[in-house]
């Protein structure tokens, strides 16, 4: 990446897509610094851009990230970026909520780069981020153009907040709300936590799911997903128009995500 061209923190619309590697350092609209990578896709120029939004602990250096930057840029341009405290962004982790900030400026980037069509997958948090962003600014809601979206793939998402039910997502609890937790997550995971409660609590995602159509949504998730069980898909999909797909023998989020899998979501975004 260190070849990549520096994009200034802001630009202007240009009518043609542009072609090379760019990094970014995106402003968000209260104010914090993203970085942000943009590719184009290695199949020739198309009109349709990917924002990929990663899971909690991961940035755009993350390998799972890279691995699934590499398959969805042979279908299409791909954005990514890095959260708020996560990799060299700034501020520090809302762990979803402030987040939807964060991924509206990389859709507004893809759209000031020419792409007509700009969708979003999201995996775990990320999952959750897409879903509450879709509510906001899917297709339906032409007021908010600068981030608007046309399709939506959320990957090992939870359905709703605090939920408590497995061990991993007890030990998650435990980074984030003790003292002690969040500097496991600072130097261990090189993720700074908010350490302030939400208030208010945010849209959950299964209550943003009415709200999203008539945007296309995927919902996917692995019945062998540690964190989140089969009842929370389920959930989202139960809740508005949406497509499922539950995968046999996966396990959670981009790490999980074999090629096969990325392939397809790639292919389902694009088709939109």
């Amino acid at each position: 990446m260190s070849s990549a061209a520096e994009t200034p923190l802001t630009s202007s619309f240009v009518s043609l897509i542009t072609p090379g590697v760019r990094r970014a350092v995106l402003l968000t609209d209260d104010g914090v610094r993203i970085e942000a990578v943009y590719e184009p896709c290695t199949a020739g120029v198309g009109e349709t851009a990917v924002v990929i939004a990663h899971g909690f602990t991961g940035s755009v250096e993350r390998p799972a990230v890279r691995r699934a930057a590499g398959v969805f840029a042979q279908y299409a341009a791909v954005i990514t970026f890095s959260f708020r405290g996560h990799g060299s962004s700034g501020g520090r982790s809302t762990v979803g909520d402030r987040e939807v900030l964060d991924l509206a400026a990389a859709v507004r980037w893809a759209r000031s780069l020419g792409y007509g069509r700009v969708v979003t997958v999201g995996f775990s948090m990320g999952g959750s981020v897409v879903l509450r962003h879709a509510a906001l600014h899917g297709s339906a809601h032409g007021g908010r153009t600068g981030a608007r979206i046309d399709a939506v793939a959320s990957v090992s998402a939870p359905a709703r907040w605090y939920y408590r039910g497995t061990a991993p997502m007890r030990r998650l609890h435990w980074v984030v709300t003790r003292p002690l937790g969040r500097l496991v997550g600072r130097f261990g995971f090189r993720t700074r936590i908010h350490p302030e409660d939400w208030d208010p609590v945010p849209l959950s995602p299964v209550e943003s799911v009415p709200l999203i159509a008539p945007t296309p949504l995927l919902i996917v998730h692995g019945d062998q997903d540690p964190y989140f069980p089969l009842d929370h898909p389920r959930m989202l999909a139960g809740a508005g128009p949406a497509e499922l797909w539950v995968e046999r023998g996966m396990g959670h989020a981009e790490n999980a995500a074999d090629e096969a899998l990325l392939r397809r979501i790639a292919a389902w975004l694009v088709a939109g």
